[in-house]
């Protein structure tokens, strides 16, 4: 797992200088071809060395109510504090500071599967209870969605539905309740689009993208020029020619177009597979955990990187309406990279400790408890 998540990040970083050595060299008048490329490799380096980190770290100290509650509470603040800084291509996502940025809604991806783990775990014979676990598991979901959602991110906001219906249902959840939270979130997907005129254009051209080539479609349309392109065995490294300012953000979100101009079908299909790798390895981690917390954790992390992958994926290829959501560890962006890398780095720290005894951690409440009591004893 450690292997698979440093090669995809460094993979990325390469693909980034492929994709953007055009770009940075037109942005800096002909200086550097290398601008993103730095930013790129800085943030996998120190990613790489935070997975590493948080592998040796005993991932049950994440389940202290203060770690829990804190964390989600700086993923507020964070997510608040967005709408103080300019906006960025019309979205306001990033707190920027100096030459640097922060994007808290990637942070929003880990918190809430730490809040949902604890939360759950503390409260496994009332899971199904309606009033004292499903809506108060829901409005911390509801709360973290619709910051998302102000930012505008629905593609985000997507990805935390999907991890929080995982994980409630792998905590045994009534599957009426799960129901009832899908249709919701697609009717509310529903009224978004059609409340949004930009992302009712996105869906007109999305079933019909030729048509709209010269608008709505463009990006896609450029992705699947692409993709095309590459055919099998694709043109070869930094040979693409739809990164020559034709396609669209050809480092960030459409990278996984490059890949495949560049390195063909089978450059694709191994991309795929990485992940699908990643995905086992992972969800074996998630099962063979020694507590119900460490399950419900990695089930969550696990879900959040996969189905973004897929969604990008999907995108690309247009088998679902185009949005803004970066393919893990290789898109551009550095809080993308060292928030997916720290993810796979818990884990790994899942996987350390799998199908060893159950055993009471002294960073659990049970173990907290216990310590308190022997101190007031003494």
């Amino acid at each position: 797992m450690f292997a698979l998540a440093a090669g995809l990040a460094m993979f990325g970083t390469m693909m980034v200088y492929s994709a953007s050595a055009m770009i940075s060299q037109r942005e800096t008048q002909g200086a550097t071809q290398f601008s993103y490329f730095y930013k790129q490799l800085l943030f996998t380096v120190l990613g790489i060395g935070l997975m590493y980190a948080a592998s040796r770290f005993d991932y049950r100290a994440l389940q202290n109510e203060y770690v829990v509650y804190g964390l989600l509470a700086i993923t507020v603040i964070l997510l608040i504090a967005v709408f103080a800084f300019p906006e960025i291509n019309g979205a306001s996502r990033w707190i920027r500071f100096g030459g640097f940025s922060f994007q808290p809604s990637e942070l929003a991806k880990i918190s809430l599967p730490i809040f949902l783990a604890h939360f759950l775990t503390k409260n496994e014979a009332k899971v199904a209870e309606l009033r004292s676990t499903v809506i108060q598991s829901v409005g911390v979901l509801g709360l973290l969605v619709a910051l998302v959602f102000l930012e505008p991110d629905l593609g985000t906001g997507t990805v935390l539905c999907a991890v929080f219906a995982t994980v409630y249902f792998a905590a045994g959840a009534n599957i009426l309740h799960i129901a009832t939270l899908a249709g919701s979130m697609v009717a509310l997907g529903v009224i978004a689009i059609l409340l949004a005129p930009w992302r009712m254009t996105r869906l007109v051209a999305f079933l019909d993208p030729y048509k709209h080539s010269e608008d709505g479609g463009y990006q896609v349309v450029q992705s699947l020029y692409a993709i095309g392109s590459g055919g099998i065995f694709g043109e070869g490294y930094a040979m693409s020619y739809q990164k020559l300012f034709y396609l669209p953000y050809p480092y960030s979100d459409f990278i996984f177009s490059v890949v495949g101009e560049e390195f063909g079908l089978v450059g694709t299909l191994a991309v795929v597979l990485a992940f699908g790798l990643l995905l086992w390895r992972g969800s074996r981690a998630a099962l063979t955990a020694p507590d119900r917390f460490g399950t419900l954790l990695g089930i969550g992390l696990i879900t959040g990187i996969i189905v973004q992958a897929l969604f990008n994926i999907s995108v690309v290829i247009s088998i679902v309406p185009a949005k803004g959501i970066p393919l893990p560890f290789i898109s551009y962006g550095g809080t993308s990279v060292l928030m997916t890398l720290l993810s796979v780095g818990i884990l790994l720290s899942i996987s350390e400790r799998s199908g060893s005894p159950v055993a009471e951690s002294k960073y659990s409440e049970a173990g907290i408890h216990r310590r308190k009591a022997k101190k007031a004893y003494r």
